[in-house]
């Protein structure tokens, strides 16, 4: 299926690069220029994906973004970054980005990202008939792309979603970091394994009672994660 895709972007060759791009590829596309514009298009348009320039005026993509994940927790958003500062993608992707690409960068690769990130959001591609996944107290529905704690709805970004689905379809087995950064990108080869940490913290925030001492979602020490407490 094609999506609707907001570009914000505000170098204009660049966004006009991204849009015809996105129109070869079967999708929608709507371009805007500055934060405030893509928050607007964003309120008005619910769109599936969102491709993020950081460097946006009037308001910054980290505004943007902290402002989306208020009004929709599951709309994908890419983000796109000239910086190289690791501390930079990482405060983005607290701030609940799912995935981000560093300029200069290829549109074909662009756009397999953007497919990538539709796939596992659920957002255009077809539903899959896979019953809920149960584990600690945690269930995953791939179908109506929702999880529940102890029965009650968490929203949680796509790449979130991504990484309890994979942990609870194996409880109390321990993924590393490089798997489970796999399993929400499909690829990382501008990537950083920190990532995964900044997605179990927000987790955390969401499924734990405390998420200082976690008792779902654990740390295995010089291995990496595990949603401990197996299936009902």
């Amino acid at each position: 299926m094609c999506a609707h895709v907001l570009v914000a972007e505000d170098d204009e060759m660049q966004a006009e690069l991204i849009r015809r791009s996105l129109l070869a590829e079967g999708h929608t596309a709507t371009v805007v220029h500055d934060g405030a514009a893509a928050l607007d298009a964003a309120r008005r348009l619910g769109p599936d994906l969102v491709v993020l320039d950081l460097m946006l005026p009037v308001v910054d993509g980290f505004g943007v973004c902290r402002v989306l994940r208020r009004g929709d927790p599951e709309i994908p958003v890419l983000m796109l970054t000239a910086r190289s500062d690791e501390d930079d993608v990482l405060l983005g992707l607290e701030l609940g980005a799912d995935d981000y690409m560093t300029k200069p960068y290829s549109p074909r690769e662009l756009m397999a990202r953007i497919r990538t990130i539709l796939r596992r959001s659920g957002r255009s591609a077809a539903v899959r008939e896979e019953p809920a996944v149960i584990a600690a107290g945690i269930s995953v529905d791939p179908v109506r792309h929702e999880v529940r704690r102890d029965g009650e709805p968490v929203e949680v970004t796509p790449a979130e979603f991504q990484i309890l689905l994979t942990m609870a379809g194996e409880p109390d087995r321990v993924f590393t970091r490089r798997q489970l950064l796999q399993c929400t990108r499909g690829f990382d080869r501008s990537s950083t394994e920190r990532a995964v940490d900044v997605h179990v913290m927000n987790l955390r925030r969401k499924i734990e009672s405390d998420p200082r001492r976690p008792v779902r979602l654990v740390t295995v020490f010089g291995v990496g994660y595990k949603l401990s407490g197996g299936r009902p």
